[in-house]
This record gives structure tokens, sequence and C-alpha cells, in this order.
């Protein structure tokens, strides 16, 4: 019999999903507006800290807005983010450290959210950590410390994790 190593289990740490409008308000209202239909939660807008004169931009500016679920929400959301990329993710869009980023075009693709006239059509950005138990050491206030290299989640693992509980089928570029 296999003993089950509670410590090496892969967890959905976080999903946070962002919107970047720019200077546009209007798209940030209506971003924000699709993050409380999606998610029932209110987002948190995101502000620019430097200026860029090309862009029109200056410090302290609202440029997007996000939000963060973690735990079941966070888990019963991805399921339905990955059925909008029909199951289909690319080597890219996983990082050496365990983390999955990939954007969906239109957010009518995802099952159970219906057109909205007042919001649009209007992309969104999916940004997925995954963790191990032990995590918390690197972001608590007391006595932080690194995670060891044996410990961190590799791309391979963080891969087979999302085949093993999402369906996922991944490949290269073009191959999908």
């Amino acid at each position: 019999m296999e003993k089950v190593q509670i410590m090496r289990e892969v967890v959905v740490g976080k999903l946070t999903l962002n919107i970047g409008a720019g200077k546009d308000q209007s798209k940030l209202d209506k971003g924000m507006e699709l993050f409380k239909t999606i998610t029932g939660k209110v987002p948190i807008k995101t502000f620019t800290n430097k200026r860029i004169q090309e862009w029109g931009l200056r410090p302290g500016l609202p440029i997007g807005c996000k939000v963060t679920l973690r735990e079941g929400e966070a888990v019963e959301l991805l399921k339905r983010l990955i059925e909008a990329k029909d199951g289909k993710l690319t080597l890219s869009q996983f990082d050496d450290n365990g983390n999955i980023s990939f954007g969906i075009r239109e957010y009518i693709d995802i099952p159970g959210v219906k057109y909205d006239p007042k919001i649009g059509i209007i992309g969104l950005q999916v940004c997925v950590t995954l963790e191990r138990p032990g995590f918390r050491v690197k972001r608590r206030s007391f006595m932080k410390r690194k995670i060891g290299n044996s410990h961190k989640i590799t791309r391979e693992e963080a891969i087979s994790f999302m085949k093993d509980n999402f369906n996922i089928r991944v490949g290269e570029g073009n191959e999908l």
C-alpha cells in the first residue's frame, strides 16, 4: 500500500481574473460589472504607478480591475473557465513555478454566463496559482522563509495536476 504524502499534494491556491481597460473608463465600468456577474464578488480597480506620456497615463489613474477567488469558489469557476477554452491549453500557458495563465476572448463563451447588452463583448485574463501545503511560510509576516526547491511545483507537476483534476489537453501552440 502506497503511503500518501499530504504535504506533496497540489491544490489551487487562488484564481485571479483581470481586465485591462487603459484610459477607457467605460470599458473599466463594463469590466467591473462583468466580474460582479461572473463571480458575485466586488472587483477592485488597479491604478497606474508610472507616467507614460505616449499612452496618456499618469500616476493614480485607474487602468483595470481584478477579482481574486480562493479555495472552493476558485475551483468551481476554474472548471467553467476551462470549459470555455474547450479543455485545451498550450505549454506556453504554464510557467516554471506552478502558475497557469490564459485569456478568454469573449465572456459569453463561459458556460452559464449570458450576453448582457450593457457590457457588450469583452475578454478577460485568467491566472491560476497552484500551491502545496506549507507555502504560507513565504507570505506570512512573522519569520518569512523561502520555499525549498524540492517543495516547489514544476511545470510538469502543474500539467499533470490540471490533466488529472480538470481533464485538459496540453499541446504546443497550433497543435490544438
